[in-house]
């Protein structure tokens, strides 16, 4: 198996002997967008310095803005069901906890997807929990199928990330057909005793077939998966380091890696206290989690959820976040909140309670890009042919315009007058400094038919 404990463990042991000549010359290897070694890798987490986080913040900050420049992807989470016959200990979804268990119908699919809409959501994440009886594939599918089909006054949701439980090529070939976006799924912990300790007695439970998910998602044809772990509940230290054999492996065997990696960290939740948890991460160590993620596999995006709280998702956006969630609700139903179910019950505790509108002006004012984009996806820029756009810097040719237009389609939406303004001076002035006088042009006749009404128009 590509998880090596024993490899991992002497990995970190050896990386504990660097000195600062060596985590420059590491750096000075990161900056150069050339990805990382384990022992290097190992090297960066075992060097808490404060000299060496400050250089290591500083050129994962570089790093990011060469990659992605000030574009941050904006979406948020669907949950459609929480019934699971997991027993998670982390998870409010948890099979033992006392609550009604619920899915939603097609009408209220559709509810919920005109509430995320009308919030300016163009992008979700569909989640549901595992239940091979009350939520079959089929029922994903057919959510799924009732997503992309249903219409609101300013258009729909155009791409579906999916986060459903590992399952078989043959159910994967389903999601391939279904035209999702990327398919996302959480190791939670690479570690194998403590992956075995907090999924006692549940399909989940079996280490090696969640391990090989996304290998049997790329027999399907999926070439976009999102990893992650949740951090918390093994040592941070680890999960690293099985975060980057796991990239590793798939682009050995596949040609392409992580699309996306996410950092959650572990959180509140129903039926769990925090204090049984002895590797929960400190603030300082999520940066540096994020920021080294950032040097070691400089082309994948970086992911982060409501589950942090507003001021640090400002802060790490500075050293590789590059997607954000936003106006997110965790339960099923959420976005539509009504006594009759009973009591609500979320996945996880909501650190960043802001509305989309407000995460938006803060965005602009702090200098970035809000981007609702989705265009790779239905042109079939994915997977290795969208590495390879990143890798040579053309990805900018095609990220900027997309998400200055897609800006301006939610301020002209949803906008107030202090957002339209926001937006205005910020796309005069990017639309300006875009660099090839082809794409400026189109870029400026796209925002002319989407100020008329028209939508869906881009590069």
């Amino acid at each position: 198996m590509f998880i090596n404990h024993e490899y991992i463990e002497d990995v970190l042991a050896q990386g504990k002997q660097a000195n600062m000549d060596e985590i420059h010359e590491i750096l000075k290897k990161a900056r150069a967008k050339q990805g990382l070694t384990h022992l290097e890798v190992a090297k960066l987490i075992q060097t808490d310095t404060p000299e060496a986080n400050e250089a290591i913040f500083k050129i994962a900050g570089e790093i990011k803005r060469e990659i992605y420049g000030n574009r941050v992807v904006i979406f948020a989470p669907l949950y459609v069901s929480n019934y699971c016959v997991n027993s998670c200990t982390y998870c409010g979804y948890g099979r033992d906890n006392d609550f009604k268990r619920r899915k939603l119908t097609d009408a209220e699919i559709q509810e919920e997807v005109k509430l995320l809409e009308s919030m300016g959501h163009k992008r979700i994440a569909l989640e549901v929990g595992e239940d091979p009886v009350n939520c079959d594939i089929d029922y994903v599918c057919h959510a799924i199928d009732t997503i992309y089909a249903t219409e609101n006054k300013n258009g729909n949701i155009r791409r579906i990330n999916v986060n459903i439980a590992a399952t078989t090529v043959e159910e994967y070939k389903m999601l391939k057909e279904r035209e999702i976006g990327t398919y996302i799924l959480f190791q939670e912990t690479y570690h194998q005793p403590t992956y075995e300790r907090v999924h006692p007695k549940c399909l989940k439970g079996d280490y090696n077939y969640h391990l090989t998910a996304f290998d049997r998602a790329m027999q399907a044809d999926i070439d976009d998966v999102g990893g992650g772990v949740l951090f918390g509940l093994a040592d941070y230290k680890f999960e690293l380091m099985g975060l980057m054999l796991h990239n590793d492996h798939l682009e050995e065997e596949f040609g392409v890696g992580f699309h996306t990696i996410s950092v959650p960290r572990l959180q509140k939740a129903e039926g769990m206290n925090l204090s049984d948890y002895p590797n929960l991460v400190t603030d300082e160590e999520f940066k540096r989690i994020v920021a080294i993620i950032r040097l070691a596999v400089p082309f994948t995006g970086i992911i982060l959820s409501t589950r942090e709280s507003a001021v640090m998702r400002k802060e790490v956006l500075n050293y590789g976040v590059s997607q954000v969630s936003a106006g997110s609700c965790t339960g099923v139903g959420g976005y539509k909140e009504e006594a009759e179910f009973g009591k609500k019950v979320d996945q996880f505790e909501v650190a960043d309670h802001r509305t989309p509108l407000e995460i938006i002006k803060e965005l602009l004012r702090d200098g970035f890009i809000p981007s609702y984009c989705t265009a790779c996806y239905r042109s079939g820029r994915t997977g290795d042919r969208f590495m390879r756009l990143a890798k040579s810097g053309q990805i900018h040719n095609v990220c900027q315009p997309n998400a200055l237009m897609t800006l301006q389609e939610f301020a002209l939406d949803y906008g107030d007058t202090e957002l339209k303004e926001l937006v205005d001076s910020v796309i005069g002035h990017e639309v300006i400094n875009i660099g090839k006088d082809n794409i400026k042009e189109l870029t400026q006749a796209n925002l002319e038919k989407i100020k008329k009404g028209e939508r869906d128009l881009y590069v």
